[in-house]
């Protein structure tokens, strides 16, 4: 067995953070998908800053004086694991979740262990080839193997391309990714900035409106809302915007190559479209936001058109769009 960096002493100055919930790592079922968080503002700016040009950032004088220099040099080592993942991002992780390792327990109340948190039965999906210096067979209580399977975890669940959605899948939790965020910004040098918050659109407010009074309405492949019969996902959506006077094609893969994209670094906004398949030509499934990481949707035959959670893992989201009333900019 090779040791990893010693566990860091603890700092005095300030408590240790308390430990998040564990990591889960269950793949979906069959049917349509849903589950990411919507970032506060503030995060959502942190987010634009770490992907404009930081994945190589030196680390700032919070960042040298904060965290024990192994596990900033372990940091900076496992990033490139998983292509353009900004190094600050996983010390956002290592602080939020147990100070570096310098926590009073490495064990959460829900189980998770180690530095970087891990559930035991998730860590082996991660672990995977052992790196330099890892502990052989690995564990999540070695810093080197930890940091290494979370950089694989953010990479499998999106990142960096969607840094929002895993670190939603790391933790289920709006304000865990905006903290680590947040804490990313600060060890890379730059200021969380506060871009103001934008309400739903009038045609969103209203297509959400109308979708809600859908609940409960089984699903039905191919329906679009005639009487006696259901929805299926890409029929609700339509049926909802049509309420607000904006005319959608029928089915998802026309809906999404066909409605205004959002770039990958903003959040969706309740009233956006978010969708998911196995590739941008394939969108086989889609639904509307609601905000807070909720979406409603009609997922598969034998389900009811629902409120669910947008983002999961290994969900094949593929982003998210925003229509617009005819004739709008």
């Amino acid at each position: 067995m090779q040791p990893g960096p010693a566990p860091a002493q603890p700092r005095a100055p300030r408590p240790a953070p308390p430990l998040t919930a564990a990591r889960a790592g269950a793949a979906l079922g069959a049917g349509c998908l849903g589950a990411v968080a919507l970032v506060t503002a503030a995060a959502t700016a942190v987010l634009a800053t770490l992907t404009g040009g930081l994945f190589s950032s030196p680390p700032s004088s919070t960042a040298r004086a904060d965290i024990p220099p192994p596990m900033l040099t372990l940091y900076q080592q496992a990033a490139p694991s998983c292509p353009g993942l900004p190094w600050p991002v996983l010390a956002g992780i290592g602080e939020v979740e147990t100070d570096h390792g310098r926590a009073p327990s490495l064990v959460s109340s829900a189980g998770a262990v180690g530095p970087m948190q891990f559930m035991p039965d998730t860590f082996p999906d991660y672990a995977l080839p052992v790196p330099p210096g890892g502990a052989a067979p690995p564990t999540p209580w070695d810093p080197t193997d930890a940091v290494y399977a979370a950089a694989r975890m953010l990479c499998r669940n999106g990142a960096p391309q969607d840094l929002h959605g895993a670190l939603h899948a790391y933790n289920h939790s709006d304000s865990y990714v905006a903290e680590v965020l947040a804490q990313a910004a600060d060890y890379a040098g730059r200021p969380a900035l506060q871009p103001p918050s934008r309400p739903p659109t009038p045609a969103a407010a209203t297509a959400i409106a109308f979708a809600r009074t859908k609940l409960g309405t089984p699903y039905e492949w191919g329906g679009t809302g005639d009487p006696g019969h259901g929805y299926d996902c890409s029929g609700l959506v339509q049926a909802a915007y049509a309420a607000a006077g904006v005319p959608l094609p029928r089915v998802a893969q026309d809906q999404y190559d066909d409605t205004p994209h959002l770039p990958a670094v903003d959040p969706p906004l309740p009233g956006d479209l978010v969708f998911y398949g196995p590739s941008v030509h394939d969108a086989t499934h889609v639904g509307l936001y609601l905000g807070a990481g909720q979406m409603i949707d009609a997922p598969h035959t034998g389900a009811v058109v629902r409120v669910e959670p947008f983002r999961r893992p290994h969900d094949h989201y593929l982003g998210a769009t925003r229509p617009a009333p005819p004739g709008a900019p």
